[in-house]
């Protein structure tokens, strides 16, 4: 078992860079695989980033390829999204999670954050 914290959402205008960070306040995160998803209001949750428990393997929804880009410090226990050339589209709250394999469906993740909410402005 995990416990994840995400960091580093706020406002930046189209165009710009966030970097947002899941930390592991209890357990180890370099044990999982870990997503980042995003759900933005009235929308469904969907995957937007994911990287397996050693970095070896990645995957990007089609929406962010070529702008965001995951990476992982096992020592720091801490998984990273580097979210560049940000749309309007992509305001959302991020959450990080882990599971035990690495895929893309939001019901394959046991161990959440709580979110961290990063708005694009026009």
């Amino acid at each position: 078992q995990v416990q994840l914290v995400e960091s580093g959402g706020g406002f930046v205008q189209a165009g710009g860079s966030l970097r947002l960070s899941c930390a592991a306040s209890g357990g180890t995160l370099s044990s999982y695989p870990v997503g980042w998803f995003r759900q933005a209001p009235g929308k469904e949750r969907e995957f937007v980033a994911g990287i397996s428990w050693n970095g070896g393997r990645t995957a990007y929804a089609d929406s962010v390829k070529g702008r965001f880009f995951i990476s992982r410090d096992n020592a720091q226990q801490t998984v990273a999204l580097q979210m560049n050339s940000l749309r309007p589209w992509d305001t959302a709250v991020y959450y990080c999670a882990a599971a035990t394999g690495l895929t893309t469906r939001v019901n394959d993740y046991p161990y959440w954050g709580q979110g961290t909410q990063v708005t694009v402005s026009s």
